[in-house]
C-alpha cells in the first residue's frame, strides 16, 4: 500500500540520518573523556581507539532506541505541520494504522537492540575490564616510556630511562626517583635489566650510586655501587574472583539469580521493552497543531524519553536493593509505560476524528 511503503521509507531514512548524528556527538564526546583518561594514566594511549570502538558497541542499543523515538516524533511532527495527517484521515485512515508500518519499519532495529543488549554488551564490558585492569595492574617498570619522565601507580617513584639499542632487554643511563614519608633516595646507574625470581619481578642495576636523604633531618648519604637490586613488582595482579553483572553473560545471570544480577536483566530486558514503548509514546507526542508558530512537542518527547530511561535505571537499582522483584519492575513500570502510550493514543484518534468536521462547521 501506498500509505505503508512511503510512511517505511520516510521513518527509514529519517532514522539513519538521526543515528549519525547522534553517534557522531556520543563518539566525539567519548573521544574526549578517553584521552583525557590516557593523558591522566588511567588507560594506556594505545587502547584509546580499542576502548572507543567498545563504547560505540556498549551504547549502540540506548542510541538505536533514541534514534528511532526521535525519527518518529520528526516525521509525524513533519506530517503533522505540513496537514499529510488531515489528509489521510479524511482517506479513512486512523491514528492507529500508523503503528503497523512503523514497526514493521523498527523490527529489524528491535531484533538487534535485544542481541546488543543480550549477547554484547556483557561481553563489551568484560573487554573494556580486562583492557582496564590490564594497563592498571603493570609493573612500574613496563610503565616507563624510554627518554620520558614516568611516575609510578602509587606516585611514590620517578623513573627516567633510555633505551639500549644493542640489547632490548636492558635499559642505559637509569634514574630513579623515591620518596617515602621521610626519606628522599636518588638512584643512578650506566645500565639495567630486569630479572624475575620466584615470582617476583627486579631492576638490577649495574654502577651507579644512590643519594639518601632524611627529609627531618636534612642528614644526607651517597653510596656507589657495583649492582643494586630494586623490587618493581611489589603488588601481585590480582583478578577479581567474579565478574560484576554489567560484564557477566546474560545466561550466567539467569543461572546465578542473585539481586545484583536480577537488577541487570531488569536493566537490559527494560531497555528493550522500553525501546518498543517509546515508539508508540512518540507517535501520540508527535501531534502538533500546524497553526500554532512554535513547536513544544520535540522537547516535551526527549523530555519523556530521559524520564522513561531513567526509569529504567531507577528499576534496576529497587530490584538489585529488594524493594521490588524483577516480574513487578517490570510490570509496573513498562505495563504503565505501555497502557499510558495506548491512552495517549486513543485520546489523538478520538480528538483528531472531529476536528476536521468541526472545522467544516466553523467555516460554512
Amino acid at each position: 500500500m501506498l500509505f505503508d511503503s512511503s510512511l517505511r521509507k520516510e521513518l527509514g531514512r529519517t532514522f539513519a540520518a538521526t543515528l549519525m548524528v547522534i553517534l557522531t556527538i556520543a563518539l566525539t564526546n567519548m573521544l574526549i573523556r578517553t584521552i583525557g583518561q590516557a593523558a591522566g594514566g588511567s588507560i594506556a594511549p594505545q587502547d584509546v581507539a580499542l576502548l572507543l570502538g567498545y563504547f560505540a558497541l556498549a551504547y549502540l542499543p540506548m542510541m538505536l532506541s533514541l534514534s528511532l523515538f526521535v525519527a518518529v516524533v520528526l516525521v509525524l511532527g513533519r506530517m503533522y505541520r505540513d496537514r499529510e495527517v488531515a489528509v489521510w484521515f479524511a482517506s479513512g485512515v486512523s491514528l492507529a494504522r500508523f503503528v503497523r508500518p512503523m514497526f514493521t519499519m523498527a523490527a529489524p532495529v528491535l531484533l538487534v537492540i535485544g542481541v546488543l543488549l543480550g549477547w554484547v554488551w556483557p561481553w563489551v564490558n568484560a573487554q573494556s575490564v580486562e583492557v582496564r585492569e590490564r594497563y592498571q595492574q603493570r609493573s612500574d617498570l613496563s610503565r616507563v616510556a624510554p627518554g620520558v619522565f614516568q611516575a609510578s601507580a602509587d606516585g611514590r617513584r620517578v623513573f627516567f630511562v633510555e633505551r639500549d639499542e644493542a640489547d632490548p632487554q636492558r635499559a642505559r643511563n637509569v634514574f630513579i626517583l623515591m620518596q617515602l614519608k621521610d626519606q628522599e633516595s636518588v638512584t643512578s646507574a650506566r645500565s639495567g635489566r630486569l630479572e624475575t625470581v620466584g615470582g617476583e619481578r627486579w631492576l638490577v642495576l649495574d654502577s651507579g650510586q644512590r643519594s639518601e636523604t632524611d627529609l627531618a633531618s636534612g642528614e644526607h648519604q651517597t653510596a656507589s655501587f657495583t649492582q643494586y637490586r630494586v623490587l618493581v613488582d611489589d603488588q601481585r595482579a590480582r583478578r577479581a574472583a567474579a565478574r560484576p553483572p554489567f560484564a557477566t553473560r546474560t545466561l550466567d545471570l539467569l543461572r546465578d539469580p542473585t539481586p545484583a544480577n536480577q537488577g541487570e536483566i531488569a536493566w537490559r530486558l527494560g531497555l528493550w521493552l522500553a525501546a518498543g514503548n517509546l515508539m508508540l509514546l512518540a507517535l501520540g507526542l508527535s501531534a502538533i497543531n500546524p497553526r500554532r508558530a512554535t513547536n513544544w512537542n520535540l522537547l516535551f518527547s526527549l523530555l519523556s524519553f530521559v524520564v522513561y530511561t531513567n526509569l529504567v535505571n531507577l528499576s534496576k537499582s529497587w530490584v538489585t536493593s529488594e524493594r521490588l522483584s524483577l516480574g513487578w519492575a517490570l510490570v509496573l513500570l513498562h505495563a504503565s509505560a505501555l497502557l499510558l502510550a495506548l491512552a495517549l493514543l486513543w485520546w489523538r484518534q478520538n480528538s483528531a476524528s472531529w476536528r476536521p468536521a468541526r472545522s467544516r462547521r466553523a467555516t460554512a
